[in-house]
């Protein structure tokens, strides 16, 4: 049944000169080895489906095909099967899947339906569909959305951000640096708050901007990063430090001697949400105290954007249908940070590099773009992989930091330092990255950002992964805040440069306060 192998994007018509649609396949099911065949195959060729991103037991591949009526089945681990939750029919090769591409003068059918699960085995990219088919929603319509996210915000506290179970670690300020290293990589964080034994109180947060800070600045003063000298390096020491560096950069002391941002478990959602935009942060600290004046805190949460967002979509998830921006397509409105044509001007270009770039051209790029990952590409700019402020501290894995040089070091060989070396995967498996289409809705993106560590989804093109931008959670709750604004006839196509999110904070104190 299966003769020589096929690549995915490519022409499994046979038919020359006819429109194609590219259309993804899914096997959610697991196996070692997944296989596509079907009657855009012959039943001859077989095509090879790769993990997705972010879920090592889905497969995917993504095929051109033409419209009309196309029947298909899976080979898993050397046995045919088909996915009972799609369209069957029994023909010549047993019970098959089946699926009908429209033509484009065919009726468009709708982009969401509540009775279609979101995560569909099969989603087919509307790339063919011109951005005047896109379905169009009233002002009224935006505004409704608005002020029901706004009242399910204002009327739901922080407690429903709380696990029924789990731990929260706190690091003393005086632990020295190194140390702290160790324990973030150790339990698997990258955040940490911390607390001060004297004032008996919780005085700020380590992140991994501070370990890169703290390699990058050691760097600097001598031809190796040695355990030494993070040893005589205290958190306080170093928090004390970047102060000072920070007052000789910017005039405005203020605005770096600010007290911890925090919530209580009493506040509302739409409260810890202001506070997260406002002021920047990625982590807040969810603190109590049974006392009046604030002593004996505890420690009970680290509230993130993702956990507000999962509330979000929790809630509505069998309403949808009252939030009608959530079924547009993310290239139908304006979202994320996009690659511009040429010849287009972009306010903040999308951040990549080569797998060949050194570590610290890559902690640079980090720190003075304000991002928090950095897609790898190829020549092609095809997505390969992510690297991530949270990935430095995999130098802690073997004392690493203490027997590289930044400059020395590239991407490729930092991102396999962090990796099991028990994995059967290789460096670029596509596990550590969360991917979307243009044509995905906003719900299905809002809920692939609500997963707890997905922080953004990098937009690729169907078949080549090619990198067309990248939608962070915050861009999740800045389009909501849009939602005030007109969006009506104006349409933003995939390719135009859109608002970073730091251009939009302010719309969001208006969808606030309303």
């Amino acid at each position: 049944m299966f003769g020589s192998g096929s690549d995915s994007g490519q022409n499994h018509t046979g038919v020359a000169g006819t429109v194609l649609m590219p259309t993804r396949f899914v096997w959610p099911y697991g196996g070692r080895r997944v296989l596509l065949s079907g009657s855009f195959t012959r039943w001859q060729d077989h095509i090879t489906m790769s993990p997705m991103e972010g879920s090592p037991t889905v497969f995917q591949v993504v095929c051109n095909l033409t419209p009309g009526y196309h029947q298909y089945k899976f080979f898993v681990d050397g046995e045919w099967r088909h996915d009972e939750r799609q369209p069957v029919v029994s023909g010549n090769y047993g019970v098959v899947n089946t699926i009908f591409l429209p033509r484009e003068s065919d009726a468009i059918p709708e982009l969401f339906s509540p009775d279609v699960p979101v995560g569909s085995n099969m989603d087919v990219d509307n790339d063919f569909l011109r951005l005047d088919a896109v379905p169009q929603i009233s002002q009224a319509e935006i505004e409704l959305s608005c002020q029901r996210i706004s009242a399910f915000l204002s009327t739901h506290t922080a407690y429903e951000l709380l696990p029924e179970s789990g731990k929260v670690i706190a690091l003393d300020v005086n632990l020295p640096v190194k140390q702290a290293f160790h324990v973030l990589y150790e339990q698997g964080i990258s955040v940490a708050p911390l607390w001060d034994f004297f004032k008996g109180q919780f005085v700020g947060v380590l992140t991994a901007i501070d370990f890169i800070l703290i390699l990058m600045e050691l760097g600097n003063h001598g031809s190796n990063l040695t355990e030494e000298e993070l040893e005589t390096h205290s958190i306080s020491a170093w928090k004390g430090g970047k102060l000072r560096i920070n007052r000789q950069i910017d005039c405005n002391l203020n605005s770096y001697s600010r007290s911890l941002v925090h919530g209580g478990p009493y506040d509302s959602l739409k409260d810890l949400a202001l506070r997260f935009l406002q002021n920047k942060v990625s982590t807040l600290p969810i603190i109590h105290s049974s006392s009046p004046d604030g002593s004996f805190p505890q420690l009970l949460h680290l509230a993130t954007l993702s956990g507000i967002l999962k509330c979000i979509c929790r809630h509505f998830k069998h309403s949808s249908s009252s939030l009608p921006i959530l079924q547009q397509p993310i290239c139908s409105i304006p979202i994320g940070t996009w690659v511009p044509k040429i010849g287009e001007s972009s306010g903040k270009p999308v951040a990549m590099l080569r797998p060949n770039a050194s570590l610290g051209a890559a902690l640079s790029l980090l720190v003075q773009a304000e991002v928090s990952a950095i897609p790898i590409v190829d020549d092609n700019d095809s997505l390969l992989d992510i690297y991530c402020r949270s990935d430095i501290t995999a130098l802690a894995k073997d004392r690493a930091y203490a027997q590289i040089r930044l400059d020395e070091l590239s991407i490729h060989q930092a991102i396999q330092l962090g990796q099991d070396a028990s994995s059967p995967h290789g460096l670029f498996n596509g596990q550590r990255c969360q991917m979307c289409l243009r044509s995905d809705p906003l719900h299905k993106v809002m809920e692939r950002l609500a997963v707890p560590g997905a922080r953004r989804l990098v937009i690729v093109e169907a078949g080549s992964k090619r990198v067309e931008g990248i939608i962070s959670v915050t861009d999740g709750f800045v389009v909501v805040a849009l939602m005030k604004k007109p969006l009506l006839g104006t349409h933003v196509s995939y390719s135009s440069a859109t608002p970073s999110p730091h251009s939009c904070i302010c719309n969001w104190s208006e969808f606030v306060e309303s």
